[in-house]
């Protein structure tokens, strides 16, 4: 008996919730940490700590969140995916409430933790969802709005966060994700079934792989935020922390292809076509998070570009991006030549950072339109193919595994690269700054001109001689400052630049992907 139209028409409204709050979830995420890397200098000078320190506050959100995509088969077997994601909201919102009241680094390291717990969930989780909870005729359909939910947000995050932070305060940057959170909570609430993914059989726990990984993530992210630190003060710390590191994850690894029940199914992900996917989802996340970290930091920093200029900038890269994403999703299945795409995306973006290596000191904004919209076609034209290649060469049964891996494997290299950035910037603009302060002898006449200029300047506005020289040294020291931050993101960029030619050669060199 066919179904009354009423009933067929609450089922498609409810898919098509279902499509959107998938796509809400994983956006959020995305969104917030958008945000996050945008304002981390606005957010870390809130609480008075150096911008050294994102490499610390991103580990400590990275080895959440591994933790989480690790025991996310576990969990959701033993809970159900309704039970799971929502447990993973409350955590999730309890560490944003926290970020947003942290006071100093070690809470807002430990929030961080927390929210990447909650925070882990949301990416493998809804992307494994889609093909369990609609048939093989929507899924296109679910996939491109999930895909359009994290260009779409990637498009706001930058604007948003800087308007937060410059009429609110930086605090905001995590206030305004929590009415979402809890939007999303009622829907999972409400449109996923109870015992979706739960299994009928007990779940096998063991405590050992769980206290390798975390053992071994910690090492490993440790590594990743001190080791330039390190390497001078403590090399002897620093390298029994590589080797402990590796070996635990040896360990680990070896005791997951032994297991029955593993939290990571290695034995499933063996195809080569699978492993070429990841490496280049490395290349990508790599690229893409250094170049997050490092343009608003040379455009408000360097360039002296307002904040909110600098988000409109930000966001216009990545409008772009979801400009190019829909055109992609309308034309890719005509283009055969995949590995075509990657190649283009890499020199766009080898393209775009020597362009922004070039950007002169008094540029205006609209000077950096031009690299910003090149910049944009990278993201789509090298991750969209990869994705589509990499778990075709997976069977179905193991694309979840699969996900897993490559989830675990997004977090490292995003912390890695951030750490990377935020480290090589600090170091390189005090190697710049050393060497420009270095130039101001007295026999410098032209700095000796602009001192007495600026010097006349501060007596004409009403400071006696001895505060005017003062006021004028400060100047000086002010100025040298952004221009040492200035050189060092263009030096930063050229070897972005260099690494995303590097990157275009190896898609273009392989042979597993295509």
């Amino acid at each position: 008996m066919k179904a009354p139209r009423w009933q067929l028409f609450l089922h498609r409204e409810k898919q098509l919730l279902l499509m959107w709050l998938l796509g809400l979830l994983v956006g959020m995420e995305f969104l917030e940490n958008g945000m996050f890397v945008f304002a981390s200098s606005h957010i870390l000078g809130g609480i008075g700590v150096a911008p050294r320190e994102f490499a610390q506050v991103q580990a400590a959100y990275a080895i959440g969140s591994m933790l989480m995509i690790a025991l996310q088969q576990w969990l959701s077997r033993h809970f159900g995916y309704r039970q799971y994601l929502l447990l993973a909201l409350l955590l999730y919102a309890l560490g944003d409430l926290a970020s947003a009241s942290a006071g100093n680094l070690a809470e807002l390291t430990t929030a961080r933790l927390v929210q990447g717990l909650g925070g882990g969930a949301f990416f493998i989780s809804t992307r494994v969802l889609i093909p369990m909870l609609f048939a093989p005729a929507l899924r296109p359909k679910a996939v491109r709005v999930y895909m359009l939910s994290i260009f779409g947000v990637g498009a706001a995050g930058p604007l948003l966060s800087a308007w937060l932070v410059d009429n609110w305060g930086w605090r905001w940057v995590f206030w305004v994700v929590l009415p979402m959170a809890a939007l999303i909570a009622v829907g999972v609430r409400g449109l996923l079934p109870r015992h979706l993914g739960r299994s009928r059989t007990p779940v096998r726990w063991s405590v050992a792989p769980i206290v390798l990984f975390v053992l071994a993530a910690g090492c490993v992210q440790w590594s990743f935020s001190q080791a330039r630190f390190e390497l001078f003060e403590s090399p002897g710390r620093l390298a029994l922390v590589i080797l402990a590191g590796v070996l635990l994850m040896g360990l680990f690894g070896i005791h997951q292809w032994r297991h029955d029940e593993p939290l990571l199914h290695l034995r499933d992900l063996t195809h080569p076509g699978f492993l070429v996917g990841i490496a280049l989802y490395a290349l990508y996340y790599f690229i893409v998070n250094f170049s997050n970290y490092l343009f608003p930091q040379f455009a408000e920093r360097g360039l002296r570009i307002p904040l909110i200029t600098t988000g409109w900038l930000n966001s216009f890269a990545a409008f772009i991006s979801l400009v190019v994403a829909v055109l992609y999703i309308k034309y890719a299945a005509r283009i055969t030549n995949k590995r075509a795409l990657m190649v283009a995306g890499c020199v766009a973006m080898a393209g775009a950072s020597f362009w922004l290596s070039r950007i002169p000191a008094d540029a205006p904004a609209s000077a950096l339109y031009g690299a910003l919209a090149i910049k944009g076609f990278f993201g789509v034209l090298m991750v969209l193919p990869v994705a589509a290649l990499t778990f075709r060469a997976l069977d179905a049964r193991h694309f979840a595994k699969g996900y897993q891996s490559k989830n675990i494997m997004r977090q490292m290299m995003s912390s890695f690269a951030s750490a990377v950035a935020a480290v090589a910037l600090q170091d390189s603009k005090f190697m710049h700054y050393t060497d420009l302060i270095g130039r101001m002898t007295p026999s410098n006449q032209a700095a000796n001109a602009w001192l007495e200029s600026m010097q006349a300047h501060f007596e004409h506005l009403g400071y006696i001689a001895p505060q005017a020289s003062t006021a004028a040294l400060a100047e000086l020291g002010e100025l040298v400052s952004q221009q040492a931050l200035l050189m060092a993101c263009q030096q930063l960029y050229q070897f972005l630049a260099a690494a995303a030619a590097m990157a275009a050669l190896v898609v273009a060199a392989q042979r597993r992907l295509r």
